[in-house]
C-alpha cells in the first residue's frame, strides 16, 4: 500500500491532498491551526502504510512538516517554488490552496517534481547561525549609518575611526545636540553596542564550528582569503555539492551567473541572477576581495579584469572562481561534508 500526497503550507493552515493507491480514494482537507501538534495528529493515520510520500514547496514552514513526516516513516519531497510554478503553465482557473496541493501531488506522481535538497539538521542549524550573523551585521550597519546621518545633519564633524571607538564616543558626548536628536543618537549607540556583543558571541560559535566540521576546515585551509568565519558560511549554504551535476550548476544556485547576454559580438554587462542564498553570495564576495592583495594566487587575473571592467566586476569574477573551487573541494570530501559539527565539538572538548 502507498500514499502519495502534497501539502500547501500557510501560516494558519496546511491544505492537503493525498491518494491511496490501494483503494483509489482521493482525500482532501486542511490541518488547522498549522502547528506540530495538529500535524502530528493528522499524520498518525499513515503509520500503518509501507510507502508514504508527500510533496511541499520550499517555503517558510517546510522544515517542521518534513520533520513530522519523517517521524511517521514518510518521505518528504521539497519542491523548488519557482520551477514548480513554471510547470503549472498558463493559469486557466483561479489559483487556490487546494489547486496548489493538487498541482504538487500531480508533479510527484508523474515524477516531474523539481526537488530541492533537504539538508540534515547539523547543516540547517549552521545555516540559521550564519544567516543570523549576517542579519545582525547588517542591522548594526544600518544603526551606524543612522547615527552618522543624525550627526552630519547638525554639522557635527566626521568622527575618525568610527563611532564605537573611545574618540568617537567622546566626540558624541561633546556635541551640542537638540534633545530629540540626542535621544536618537543615544538609542542608536545602545543598539550598536548590543548588536556588537551579539555578533562577537555568534562569531565565536561559528569559528568553533569551523574547527570541528571537516568541510569548513578544508575550505579554510585550501582557499586563499577564506577564513574560519567565511568557511562556515560557504559550507552551510552550499552543503553537499554532489547533488549538482557541475560547478556551473553551483554558480546558478548561488545566483552568481550573468542573466543578460547580447546576440552580437559584444556582451552586455548584464545583471546577477541573485536567485540563491544571499548569505552565500556575501561570503564569496567578501573572500574574493582578498584577490586585491599581491599575495593572492588570483591577483594577476583580478588586476587584468579590474583594468578592463573595474574593481567590482573583477571581485565578482574571483567570487565565481571561489564558488567553483569550493564546489570541487566539498564534492571531493564525500560523506565528511555532512559530518555533525556538534558531535565533533563534543569529542574535542572531552
Amino acid at each position: 500500500m502507498a500514499i502519495v500526497g502534497a501539502f500547501d503550507i500557510h501560516r494558519s493552515q496546511l491544505t492537503f491532498e493525498y491518494l491511496d493507491d490501494r483503494t483509489g480514494e482521493l482525500s482532501r482537507g486542511r490541518v488547522a491551526p498549522a502547528d506540530r501538534e495538529h500535524l502530528r495528529e493528522f499524520l498518525a493515520r499513515f503509520r500503518r502504510y509501507r510507502n508514504v510520500d508527500f510533496a511541499m514547496e520550499g517555503c517558510t514552514g517546510w522544515r517542521y512538516v518534513a520533520e513530522e513526516l519523517a517521524g511517521v516513516g514518510a518521505t518528504a519531497h521539497v519542491a523548488e517554488p519557482a520551477d514548480a510554478a513554471a510547470l503549472r503553465g498558463k493559469k486557466r482557473r483561479a489559483k487556490t490552496d487546494r489547486t496548489d496541493a493538487a498541482h504538487l501531488r500531480d508533479l510527484l506522481v508523474s515524477g516531474r517534481l523539481p526537488e530541492s535538497w533537504i539538508p540534515p539538521e547539523c547543516v540547517l542549524e549552521a545555516r540559521a547561525k550564519v544567516r543570523l550573523y549576517k542579519d545582525l551585521s547588517e542591522e548594526r550597519t544600518r544603526w551606524n549609518q543612522r547615527v552618522h546621518a543624525s550627526l552630519f545633519h547638525l554639522g557635527v564633524p566626521v568622527i575618525a575611526g568610527g563611532l564605537a571607538t573611545g574618540a568617537g564616543r567622546e566626540a558624541i558626548s561633546r556635541a551640542d545636540l537638540p534633545p530629540a536628536v540626542a535621544q536618537a543618537v543615544r538609542v542608536g549607540m545602545e543598539a550598536i553596542d548590543q548588536r556588537g556583543a551579539q555578533i562577537n558571541g555568534l562569531r565565536s560559535e561559528l569559528v568553533g564550528i569551523a574547527r570541528s566540521q571537516p568541510a569548513a576546515r578544508a575550505l579554510h585551509e585550501q582557499l586563499f582569503g577564506v577564513g574560519p568565519l567565511i568557511s562556515v558560511f560557504i559550507w552551510a549554504e552550499m552543503g553537499d555539492t554532489r547533488r549538482f551535476r557541475s560547478s556551473a550548476d553551483k554558480l546558478r544556485h548561488a545566483g552568481l551567473d550573468i542573466t543578460v547576454y547580447s546576440s552580437d559580438d559584444h556582451r552586455a554587462p548584464g545583471h546577477l541572477a541573485r536567485q540563491g542564498p544571499a548569505a552565500l553570495r556575501w561570503a564569496l564576495y567578501e573572500a574574493a576581495k582578498s584577490a586585491a592583495r599581491a599575495a593572492s594566487p588570483d591577483h594577476a587575473y583580478y588586476a587584468s579584469v579590474r583594468a578592463r571592467q573595474g574593481a567590482h566586476r573583477a571581485t565578482l569574477s574571483v567570487a565565481r572562481k571561489l564558488a567553483r573551487r569550493s564546489h570541487h573541494i566539498l564534492r571531493g570530501l564525500g560523506d565528511d561534508v555532512l559530518a555533525d559539527w556538534a558531535i565533533a565539538a563534543a569529542k574535542r572538548a572531552a
